[in-house]
């Protein structure tokens, strides 16, 4: 037979295949394993031999080359960056041996760090290649080097708005994180961007500290003027070519990090798997290898800590087999050179919301100095680093994987009202200071819009040249943080402008120069000197005190029994029983019973789908009545088990057929010889259940006890997590079902009406 027009398209594929091609991971790229491209993770057949040769407390060897032939990172290593009073037996030890004792309780964190100090870049690279997956994550938790982990945020706009940025500061703050990033999508807003963030990060707690991610040259103007607290982008590369490209030696990144550092501002330095891929200046190396260099450099050069984990080339390490896994291990490395971890996760690794999920959950196990080198606690659109892995659209999800494992992951909830108090401190606050300083001026309709404000999109049309004309004058002015002090006291923000004044304080008193330092909430500073990381397996290291543990199991999304049952005092009444009587056996073949359970109409009125005990029963009896049968309602007290209900009902039926309905909304159909876990039609998703279906059983009870043929009612169709929406409340109503089980015999309801 030929096909006509009407006849559908014969199929061409697999319509399975067609779905999975929608998925968000086919928008991530995936590449095959080709060393000579630098696209490999973990190992390369061009790595490195790992040796070291030491004469007269020089290094002459190291790693397959002479001194003759090292580059200019080799250098910069072999003169500052390995210990050779430990070299030799790190050096001498194997792979596997050194992988165990990173592992070994019985070693202490300390002395595997001294250890692994005398390692070479190669050798720290196949060590920390050794460990599979679930041993990273044990190896991060007992050697990050602060105790108490911590979590960075990214703070911008796309507009360079100061009191959004001032607001969200304000905001991220409350929610727990203790470092705050912003950057500029127009370079030169970048003094205003880096005054609204100090503000902003001081109103309503202490101590967070704040960069403006720029050009190196202005970045360190804005941090000698007290503008910015810390400093993150000082980039290190694995490779000399790459280097070169960018006008920088081993030589100048020092020299950097000392500018920064006589002035008492803490700095780190970044790298992370993928960028020299990128550059097209691998030299056929693994991209592990490649990062232990930067990370070796690090040390070398005297920094704080590292930024890696990927950053810009997450997704390049992504791309090949193995890639997460090399990007937990680059953090390893930073902690076995005992250096600050800013942990990565700053950069969206991937579309597909599992596998950005599984990049984040090992090292939010593990817990690090810093969990994320940049949360996005603004709205995707509005981060202007990109979309981080995780950005302000996924706090609460942030927020409840804490709760679920227990686990101190930096953050807090918070509520909405001390949110806007806070935005609109921040917002007047900075508002105070631009007016004081003579940079703007904010009337009050743009300082509203900003505290309700959930990113630049909510903010009117407004001369997109403020933030330009207010960076000008500062740097023309040389406006510093004394300023800014001076005018938060003179318009009365004394508190934000003492907490301003602390800042700048605490850079003469040296305290956070140590690795890994942050203040806590009470200026206090936690760093690898005061709050050392002693984790030696259970029972040890990092607890989160009561307090916190309280913080991290409250959640505003959790509702109490008293919470969750609101509605149900709502429609009370909304059945109305004149009595109860015995239920006899009925006599007639058109006779049907619908049993209900102990609470129905008694306690509970309302159902998960919102229906009411007699918007229910209603659709029921209509649907029996248009069968020309008569519906009995029954409430069968010995029992909350469904089947039993509906089983009860049959055998009080004349007709043999019962219907079982729960106050939650379950309902089915039974006949009077079968057990009690069979029965004829079962609706069991009650949330998604609406009135048709009820009356659709009640159509088909009524044909079943005719013995007429039905037409099956089948659950809706649905992909959403019922269980995971519903399961709180309905274990609220079944707890209220339960108390109200009596051995009182089945009792017949003389309904007054149907309301």
């Amino acid at each position: 037979m030929s096909p006509t027009d009407d006849a559908p398209p014969s199929p061409v594929g697999s319509g399975r295949f067609e779905v999975l091609a929608r998925r968000p991971v086919h928008l991530d790229g995936f590449a095959v394993e080709d060393p000579s491209l630098g696209l490999v993770a973990l190992h390369s057949p061009f790595d490195p031999t790992p040796s070291l040769t030491v004469l007269d407390g020089v290094v002459i060897e190291m790693d397959g080359k002479t001194a003759d032939e090292f580059d200019v990172i080799d250098a910069y290593v072999a003169a500052h960056g390995i210990d050779l009073e430990q070299s030799a037996r790190a050096m001498g030890t194997s792979d596997l041996d050194l992988a165990r004792m990173i592992l070994d309780p019985a070693v202490s964190r300390r002395e595997v760090a001294a250890l692994l100090a005398g390692t070479t870049p190669a050798k720290l690279a196949r060590v920390v290649a050794v460990l599979r997956p679930h041993e990273l994550i044990y190896a991060l938790a007992r050697m990050r080097v602060r105790a108490t982990p911590s979590i960075q945020a990214h703070v911008t706009n796309r507009l360079d708005d100061p009191l959004l940025l001032a607001a969200d500061a304000a905001t991220a703050v409350a929610y727990g994180f203790r470092e705050l990033e912003t950057t500029v999508p127009v370079l030169d807003d970048a003094p205003s961007n880096a005054l609204a963030l100090l503000v902003g990060s001081q109103v309503g707690r202490a101590g967070a500290l704040t960069q403006c991610s720029v050009e190196e040259a202005i970045e360190l103007e804005l941090g000698l003027r007290g503008l910015t607290t810390y400093a993150e982008t000082i980039s290190l590369y694995g490779t000399e070519t790459v280097f070169r490209d960018g006008d920088d030696t081993p030589w100048s990144k020092a020299f950097l990090v000392s500018a920064y550092t006589s002035r008492g501002i803490k700095v780190r330095v970044t790298s992370g798997a993928g960028a020299e891929v990128l550059l097209g200046e691998a030299e056929r190396c693994s991209m592990l290898y490649l990062e232990s260099r930067c990370v070796s450099l690090a040390r070398a050069i005297g920094s704080q800590g590292v930024q890696n984990g990927g950053i810009d080339g997450a997704s390049v390490a992504g791309s090949v087999p193995n890639g997460m896994r090399a990007l937990l291990a680059e953090n390893l490395m930073v902690m076995l050179r005992n250096l600050e971890s800013c942990s990565g996760n700053d950069t969206l690794v991937s579309e597909s919301d599992i596998r950005r999920t599984a990049h984040t959950m090992p090292v939010f196990f593990a817990g690090s100095d810093f969990i994320f080198s940049g949360f996005g606690s603004v709205p995707r659109y509005d981060n202007m680093f990109g979309p981080s892995n995780f950005n302000g659209e996924d706090l609460d999800d942030y927020l409840a994987l804490q709760r679920d494992w227990g686990i101190d992951g930096g953050l807090r909830s918070v509520g909405e009202n001390e949110v806007l108090e806070l935005r609109e401190r921040a917002a007047r606050a900075l508002a105070a200071v631009y007016g004081r300083l003579g940079l703007a001026d904010f009337d009050e309709a743009h300082i509203l819009e900003v505290v309700h404000a959930s990113g630049s999109k909510d903010l009117s049309p407004r001369d997109e040249r403020l933030p330009l004309a207010a960076s000008s004058a500062i740097r023309e002015r040389r406006i510093t943080a004394f300023d800014v002090v001076r005018a938060l006291h003179d318009t009365g923000f004394e508190v934000e402008a003492r907490r301003v004044l602390a800042m700048v304080d605490a850079r003469r008193q040296g305290d956070y120069l140590q690795s890994a330092a942050i203040f806590d909430e009470d200026m206090r500073v936690l760093s690898a000197v005061t709050d050392p990381n002693d984790d030696a397996g259970p029972g040890t290291g990092y607890r989160p005190s009561a307090k916190r543990r309280e913080e991290l199991a409250h959640s505003p999304l959790a509702r109490s029994v008293e919470q969750l049952l609101e509605h149900q005092r709502r429609d009370e009444g909304c059945l109305r029983v004149a009595d109860e009587v015995r239920a006899e056996l009925g006599n007639s073949p058109r006779d049907v019973v619908i049993g209900v359970s102990p609470a129905f109409a008694t306690s509970l009125w309302v159902a998960t789908s919102g229906l009411t005990v007699a918007q229910m029963l209603r659709e029921i009896l209509a649907g029996l009545e248009e069968e020309g049968c008569q519906g009995r309602v029954v409430r069968i007290s010995h029992s909350i088990d469904l089947g039993v209900i509906g089983l009860s009902a049959a055998r009080l039926s004349g007709s043999g057929i019962g219907i079982g309905l729960q106050a939650k909304g379950t309902v089915l159909i039974h006949r009077r010889d079968l057990n009690a876990l069979a029965n004829l039609e079962l609706l069991s998703i009650a949330p998604l259940l609406v009135l048709d279906s009820y009356r659709q059983i009640g159509h088909n009870a009524g044909r079943h006890a005719k013995g007429m043929a039905t037409v099956p009612t089948r659950n809706p169709y649905t992909d959403e997590a019922i269980t995971a929406r519903y399961h709180a409340a309905t274990v609220a109503m079944v707890a209220i079902e339960r108390s109200a089980v009596t051995d009182q015999p089945p009792m017949e309801l003389r309904l007054l009406d149907l309301l």
